[in-house]
């Protein structure tokens, strides 16, 4: 009996040591939870916080961010939470207000620090002076796909910098430290960047939807027009034609479509215009070379100033 005694001592010390162990670790780990609604902010948000920060995205760059399916393992990674860090500008308006009812996580409500929008950290594009539902889907608070300006990027880093330094005041000499360094390296990015993009501006280019619009803007391009007859309708043949009778008069220099749409609206237009298509990286992890931010920016200003493959 007593060996049987001292056996179960030794097995409740022996797992007692183990969860001693494992919290511990946790503690070491420092992890922030951050749920990112689009790659590029996960991409971010470790930008500036390294090993401290374990940064989920919620959706892949093959995935249309604007219809994204409330599944069940959304909700349980929202619920563990620390910051939820999503585009806003109505991106995410099909499906976020149902994950956050759902999940119950107050940390992450629209009204606590742990709720980041980055689009409301910039001046955003296209804001429309009157809504009809006849016009597509208008987003009220302008064009949401502010990711592809990195001068947007650099104030929106910014932003997040304090709110993490916020609800993580612990962790304010790592954010402060990562963010500089992080800073540095982007603004030479940005320098590289726009040399290489130079012989860009002026240039026009047709695009699937008007996501595009905010890294055209950066770069002096001009959308010549767009496949969709509104934003989020789908084309027509119509359209395309209309469309093809207004680029003989200002031509283009090709199509451009992102990975998570259906190339098939841009093959069939380059057989009517003769025009070369494109499908760029639209966000951190479009190609296998885009992993981060850097990466990406540095795969779409090859991919425009290179030559387009149909």
């Amino acid at each position: 009996m007593q060996r049987l005694i001292r056996t179960g001592s030794f097995i409740l010390l022996l797992l007692s040591g183990v969860s001693i162990t494992a919290a511990v670790n946790a503690s070491q780990a420092g992890s922030l939870k951050v749920f990112a609604c689009e790659p590029e902010w996960a991409s971010l948000v470790k930008e500036l916080g390294g090993e401290r920060i374990d940064a989920f995205s919620a959706t892949s760059a093959y995935q249309d961010p604007h219809h994204i399916e409330a599944r069940p393992s959304l909700i349980a990674r929202l619920r563990q939470a620390n910051l939820l860090l999503c585009t806003g500008a109505d991106l995410e308006v099909g499906w976020l207000p149902m994950l956050l009812r759902q999940a119950g996580n107050q940390k992450v409500r629209v009204d606590q620090p742990g709720y980041f929008e980055a689009a409301a950290q910039v001046t955003r594009l296209d804001i429309p002076q009157q809504l009809d539902r006849s016009m597509g889907d208008l987003h009220a608070a302008g064009n949401p796909h502010v990711h592809l300006d990195p001068r947007r990027i650099q104030d929106i880093a910014e932003a997040l910098l304090g709110r993490l330094i916020e609800i993580d005041p612990a962790g304010e000499a790592i954010y402060q430290q990562a963010y500089n360094d992080f800073t540095k390296r982007w603004q030479d990015a940005m320098q590289r960047w726009q040399q290489q993009a130079a012989p860009l501006k002026g240039q026009r280019i047709v695009v699937q939807h008007r996501d595009w619009l905010y890294l055209f803007d950066w770069l002096g391009i001009e959308i010549a027009g767009t496949l969709e007859p509104r934003p989020g309708l789908p084309t027509t043949a119509a359209h395309l034609q209309s469309l093809k009778k207004k680029l003989q008069q200002s031509p283009a220099r090709m199509i451009v479509h992102a990975p998570h749409q259906s190339p098939r609206s841009a093959q069939k237009f380059a057989r009517l215009s003769d025009l070369p298509v494109l499908e760029l990286p639209y966000t951190v992890g479009g190609t296998a070379d885009t992993q981060n931010l850097f990466a990406l920016f540095d795969q779409i200003i090859a991919s425009l100033t290179g030559p387009a493959d149909e």
